[in-house]
């Protein structure tokens, strides 16, 4: 196995421990929960509407801020992370492993559910489907971006998970819906614009532009892996004293 295979390994094994899965999965199962109550009850609710409100605005967000935070932060606090970086393998590669895994973890929780609460709300129509799969693409996207940017975080600060949170909660959540300017700076209103591109549907707020969703999302995917990289080199330098 190569050394960055056995980053990933290392990585993922990390990421998984039984007490951080279990909360994953069980945030993942929100939406199916709630779109197997509307089909049970028999309402008519949309599917744009369903999957807006609880994956891109609070399952995507938190599972990629679980996620993120601990793929290198944990590392950090454990004091692991310098076996790691003693090992001959450029810093830019473990910086790239660490966000990939970070960033495929959280498409592996999030895009199953996306699907499924589509087909439970919306039917097995093509209509439906489309909307289900263009969600898909754009939590994709969007959650590459969100677990780049907190696991850059975690290697930033001892309390990305305070910071992540007061992001998605009041930044994204609150500032975004009074300050215009706000939306630019915002993952959740990038990946909802690339999901508007994508289904064709109103998300209900004022989705940017696709081009200047998929700008911001690509800033913030290589920012993090740069500034993840000269964090990493830092740390080389610091760890010996």
């Amino acid at each position: 196995m190569s050394a960055v295979g056995a980053i990933v390994v290392v990585t993922l094994r990390g990421l998984l421990s039984r007490r951080r899965a279990v909360l994953m999965v069980l945030l993942a199962a929100l939406p199916v929960v709630v779109g197997l109550l509307i089909r049970l009850g028999g309402g008519r609710a949309d599917a744009p509407e369903i999957l807006d409100a609880l994956v891109v605005r609070t399952v995507l967000p938190l599972i990629a801020l679980i996620i993120g935070t601990s793929a290198i932060g944990s590392e950090i606090e454990d004091g692991t992370l310098v076996y790691l970086l003693v090992k001959p393998v450029p810093r830019w590669q473990v910086a790239l492993a660490k966000l990939a895994v970070a960033a495929g973890l959280t498409a592996v929780l999030v895009v199953p559910p996306i699907v499924i609460t589509g087909v439970l709300v919306g039917g097995f129509g093509s209509a439906s489907l489309a909307v289900a799969f263009g969600y898909a693409v754009a939590a994709i996207i969007g959650g590459a971006a969100y677990a780049a940017a907190f696991a850059t975080l975690g290697t930033i600060t001892s309390r990305a998970l305070v910071v992540g949170l007061a992001y998605t909660l009041l930044w994204e959540g609150v500032l975004a819906g009074l300050l215009e300017g706000t939306r630019f700076l915002s993952v959740r209103q990038a990946t909802l614009g690339i999901a508007a591109a994508l289904t064709g549907e109103d998300p209900g707020v004022d989705a940017l532009p696709v081009a200047v969703a998929v700008m911001i999302v690509t800033v913030v995917i290589v920012g993090s892996a740069v500034l993840t990289t000269t964090m990493l080199r830092r740390f080389q330098v610091r760890s010996p004293d």
